[in-house]
C-alpha cells in the first residue's frame, strides 16, 4: 500500500545523499548493515525503558536505509542476489527488535501482560507472514497478498508509538497492537490459502 511513495522519496528527497554516498565509495550492503543496527539499538536502548517518543525517532532516521540502499545498487549497477538475500535478512532483525523492545517495556514499566503477549504476537507473526512468502515463491507459488505488508507495520506502529507518548494518549499504542495482530493473523491465512489453492492444482499435474 505504501509502495507508491517510494518514487517520491528516492527521487526527490534521498536523490542526493545516495549520490553523496556512492561518491565516498560507501556499499549499498554497508548502508543495510548500519540502518539495521540503528533499528535495533534505537529500539532495545529506548523501548524498554519507555522512551518510546525518542526511540521512535532514532528508528524512522535509520528505516529510510531501507530506501536508500537499494537506490544506491540500482543507480551504481550493483544489484545481487546477496544484496536482495542481505537487505531481507536484516529487515527481519529490525522488525522483531521494534516489538521486543515494546514488549520489555510493557514487561517492566509499562507494566501490562495484555500488551506485552500482543507484542510478541506481532513479533511472531510479522515474521511468519514475510516466511510464508518466501516459502511459496523459493517453490514456485505466490504468496502475496493481505492487510498487513512491511511497510504497513512498520508505518503503523511506529506512528502509534511516537503519538502516544507525545499525546499522552497510550490507547493510540495498544489499539495499533490489536489492529496488527489482527490484520496479521488475516495475512498468514490469506497466504495460506492462497499457497493451498496453488498447489493443489500443482500437484493434480
Amino acid at each position: 500500500m505504501l509502495d507508491r511513495f517510494k518514487d517520491f522519496w528516492q527521487g526527490v528527497v534521498l536523490a542526493p545523499i545516495v549520490r553523496l554516498l556512492l561518491r565516498l565509495g560507501v556499499s549499498p550492503d554497508v548502508v543495510t548493515l548500519v540502518g539495521t543496527l540503528g533499528v535495533v539499538g534505537g529500539a532495545l536502548a529506548f523501548f524498554p525503558r519507555g522512551e518510546l517518543l525518542t526511540g521512535v525517532l532514532v528508528i524512522t532516521a535509520f528505516v529510510f536505509s531501507d530506501l536508500v540502499d537499494g537506490a544506491m545498487a540500482r543507480a551504481s549497477g550493483r544489484t545481487s542476489l546477496f544484496g536482495a538475500f542481505w537487505d531481507s535478512t536484516l529487515d527481519r532483525f529490525g522488525d522483531a527488535a521494534i516489538f521486543a523492545g515494546l514488549a520489555l517495556w510493557f514487561a517492566g514499566g509499562g507494566d501490562s501482560d495484555v500488551l506485552l503477549w500482543l507484542s510478541l504476537y506481532c513479533l511472531v507473526t510479522g515474521s511468519v507472514t514475510s516466511y510464508v512468502r518466501a516459502r511459496a515463491e523459493s517453490l514456485g507459488m505466490d504468496a502475496k497478498g493481505g492487510l498487513a505488508e512491511r511497510a504497513d507495520r512498520l508505518v503503523l506502529i511506529l506512528v502509534a508509538t511516537g503519538l502516544s507518548e507525545l499525546l499522552d494518549l497510550p490507547w493510540l499504542l495498544s489499539g495499533a497492537l490489536v489492529v496488527l495482530a489482527l490484520a496479521s493473523t488475516y495475512t498468514v491465512g490469506f497466504r495460506v490459502l492462497k499457497v493451498h489453492r496453488q498447489a493443489k492444482v500443482l500437484d493434480a499435474h
